[in-house]
């Protein structure tokens, strides 16, 4: 090969190249042309309210008297609520209300999950039925509740009189008051769980059942040892996104119980909602939102990093 051939390839070499990355860098233009509405739109209804949150919580501000303008007050806002014994409560009360809605609904929507995953005559329509529930809005399905749970003529309690016991003022104790707000939300969402379930438990190859079955195995031990371990990753999503929902529950206990008796059962949500449009404490407000978001993104943080383990090794 002589000097200029070799001198004609090297040329031809470098054209491609600048062709080649002309086009990359073309190509990421036009992909960033198209994600740029939709991350304009992100930028404006996520990032910039959680920005304005984040600033007001370090301001003695109220929105019903903006004239007083902003004060800095730095981490008081934080230090006050933080001092608070009543914000403590609300914390322990919505610690006691996710874990017995969650695990309630993980528990019933998995069983049930695992029967529809067999065919049977029927089996679509209540599929269907079951589904109902989750379609509500949480205020309607609070009224409901509420009407249905009411200590003189509620049909819960004309159910339990009926049997000779006495009457539960379910919304007038604190701990009645619990369970009747656990059991509205595990009636609402445990279709999701199902839902999830079914899909999870469909997808595992029949294949898998019929070798366990020629292998002489227990419906225990294939439940436990197959069923469960392959579907994880999905039941985890759907335990992490009920733990989140379940974190910030607000417009529930407000037609449910309106957060008494007293405030007995206010969640940490209610509490946001309460001191910024009751009370106007709009910097108070936000500082306790940044402390309940702070809360939902680490316990997410952890149980994502998990999900991605139980990714790999299944």
């Amino acid at each position: 090969m002589t000097v200029i051939d070799t001198t004609s390839a090297q040329t031809g070499r470098a054209t491609r190249r600048v062709i080649g990355d002309k086009r990359k860098s073309s190509g990421k233009l036009m992909i960033l042309g198209f994600l740029s509405p939709t991350l304009l739109i992100l930028l404006f209804m996520v990032a910039y309210p959680i920005f304005s949150l984040i600033w007001y919580s370090f301001h003695n501000f109220s929105a019903l008297h903006t004239n007083h303008g902003f004060n800095y007050v730095g981490l008081e806002n934080y230090a006050y609520l933080l001092d608070d014994d009543g914000l403590w409560k609300r914390f322990i009360f919505t610690g006691k209300f996710v874990f017995l809605c969650v695990s309630m609904q993980m528990l019933i929507g998995i069983f049930v999950g695992y029967q529809l995953q067999r065919a049977f005559r029927g089996r679509d329509m209540l599929f269907t039925l079951l589904m109902m529930p989750m379609m509500l809005s949480p205020v309607v399905v609070g009224f409901l509740w509420r009407y249905m749970l009411n200590s003189e003529w509620g049909i819960v309690n004309y159910l339990i009189s009926a049997t000779g016991l006495e009457k539960v003022n379910w919304l007038g104790q604190t701990t009645p008051a619990l369970f009747a707000a656990a059991a509205a939300d595990t009636w609402m969402w445990t279709p999701f769980i199902i839902l999830l379930a079914t899909a999870a438990f469909r997808g595992i190859p029949d294949t898998i059942y019929e070798a366990a079955e020629v292998d002489g195995a227990s419906p225990a031990y294939v439940f436990f040892r197959i069923t469960l371990p392959m579907s994880a990753p999905v039941l985890f999503i759907a335990l992490i996104l009920r733990l989140i929902d379940s974190f910030k529950q607000y417009d529930l206990f407000f037609a449910l119980t309106g957060g008494g008796p007293g405030s007995s059962t206010e969640t940490v949500s209610f509490a946001v909602a309460k001191t910024a449009f009751n009370y106007f404490y709009t910097g108070e407000a936000s500082a306790l939102a940044v402390i309940l978001l702070f809360i939902i993104i680490g316990l997410s943080l952890i149980l994502v990093r998990h999900l991605n383990k139980m990714g790999e090794k299944y």
